[in-house]
């Protein structure tokens, strides 16, 4: 392998790397803010707190999983330019094109129900919801 294709590689590794830990740090934060609404309705007894909770839960994940599927399509491409897929892509030296990976695994919507993010933000968002109801109807 040339030398700039493994130049190209490092660079698509990079962004791929980037991707992973901005998508961490979005479920990092998630469960500060989370946390934070939980204390704060310790110290006020007011359930609807777990309300407000609710729209940053909702918004990590439509957020996080945009940022998951362009690791995908980052992944992708690094492996068309690898050529370790059955049909690559033809990818032009140093050229990003994520935007040639599209639909199936790697769109947002697909990636907006996988186990990686549903599992993470669906039970915060269930947990929210069983505790302002059950709260509201004692």
């Amino acid at each position: 392998m040339s030398e700039e294709k493994l130049k190209h590689l490092e660079f698509v590794q990079n962004i791929i790397t980037r991707m992973n830990t901005n998508s961490f740090q979005i479920k990092e934060w998630t469960i500060a803010i989370v946390s934070a609404i939980l204390g704060i309705f310790i110290a006020t007894k007011n359930a609807n707190f777990f309300l407000l909770g609710i729209f940053p839960a909702v918004t990590s994940w439509l957020l996080d999983a945009y940022y998951l599927s362009q690791e995908r399509r980052f992944r992708g491409l690094y492996n068309d330019i690898a050529g370790v897929t059955k049909n690559p892509k033809n990818i032009k030296l140093f050229a990003m094109r994520p935007d040639l990976y599209t639909g199936g695994s790697y769109s947002v919507k697909s990636v907006f129900f996988s186990r990686t993010i549903c599992g993470m933000y669906a039970p915060i968002i269930l947990l929210l919801f069983i505790l302002f109801f059950s709260l509201n109807c004692t």
